[in-house]
């Protein structure tokens, strides 16, 4: 019987040195995803697609918010890391520093997107902090691994998809250029996370990684936070049943199951995927806040959906695990 906490991937296309290189680091291979996996990631699509909406509905700060959802959730995920005494068995310190890496960058992402969002246009803010597949690409490529051509044209029109959906609009300024700058920047620390995360994702199992990433992400947006005089309590009601909300639908039903299937499909795949919050976002934002999606939204999905669609056929099946 296999691992279930190991990568079942194969390996990437290309010559016998090429497999090879992609063999000895699998956290950067790419993998279609099996029946599971969609599940999953079908579940988790929609659970981060309620992260912006109920976010907006909220008057606490963002920084407050982002440092709850991830408290709350290594809270949440200790009874089950508790119960998984065959996953803490052997464990050594150094197997938890990938996951304290990925917490790290996640924090990195909070810290240098939100503030993106009051610098620049949200549009643009939105299109550039969802590039994050483009970078976990072009990490793999470097890193050795050959990507076929239909995953380069699977990630562009994905991309493009987003941005005309964001509906981004230009603005010439100092203070908007940095804000971008800092958008670019939170897509690039999602693309570490997700990298970091599949590489402790080969080890651990996925209540031990997210225990320890969540962990640290809210341990490092609190001092964060008192840095910059952010309150993180003396919320109204409302705005602690939001930040509830937010925490199961986004960090737990989300971020939760993206971590799951991470070392199955790889960090490529599942920052893809998350480009589907996207369009997510506008069907729950109609809904919720009763905003009607821009002109071209649907063009825009069907962009996405195209571009995903070509990525995960490009993609290897993954393997099924042995009998028991």
């Amino acid at each position: 019987m296999t691992d279930p906490a190991a990568p079942l991937r194969t390996q990437a296309p290309g010559g016998a040195g090429q497999q090879g290189r992609a063999a000895a680091d699998p956290a950067w291979a790419l993998a279609r995803p099996g029946g599971r996996e969609v599940a999953l990631l079908a579940v988790a699509v929609v659970g981060v697609s309620f992260s912006g909406p109920l976010t907006a509905l909220a008057v606490a700060p963002v920084l407050a918010i982002a440092f709850w959802r991830n408290a709350a959730g290594a809270v949440l995920l200790v009874p089950l890391l508790l119960r998984d005494r065959g996953g803490l068995t052997g464990l050594r310190p150094r197997d938890l520093a990938s996951s304290v890496v990925a917490g790290l960058f996640l924090a990195a992402h909070f810290a240098s997107w939100l503030p993106s969002l009051s610098m620049t246009s949200v549009a643009a803010s939105t299109a550039l902090v969802t590039s994050t597949p483009v970078w976990t690409a072009l990490a793999a490529r470097v890193s050795g691994v050959r990507l076929p051509r239909a995953v380069w044209a699977g990630l562009a029109l994905a991309v493009l998809g987003t941005v005309l959906i964001a509906g981004v609009d230009v603005t010439v300024s100092w203070t908007a250029l940095a804000g971008d700058g800092l958008a670019l920047l939170g897509a690039v620390c999602v693309g570490g996370y997700m990298l970091a995360g599949a590489r402790a994702r080969a080890r651990l199992s996925t209540s031990a990684y997210a225990v320890v990433a969540y962990g640290t992400c809210a341990l490092t947006l609190a001092v964060a936070a008192w840095v910059a005089g952010v309150p993180l309590a003396g919320f109204s009601a409302r705005d602690w049943w939001l930040i509830a909300a937010i925490t199961c639908c986004a960090q737990l039903l989300g971020h939760t199951l993206l971590n799951q299937v991470l070392s199955t499909v790889g960090p490529t795949v599942v920052g893809l995927v998350i480009l589907l919050e996207v369009p997510g976002a506008l069907v729950v934002a109609l809904f919720l806040l009763d905003q009607v999606p821009p002109l071209l939204a649907l063009p825009g999905m069907a962009a996405v959906l195209a571009g995903v669609g070509l990525v995960i056929r490009a993609g290897r099946p993954v393997p099924e695990p042995d009998a028991v």
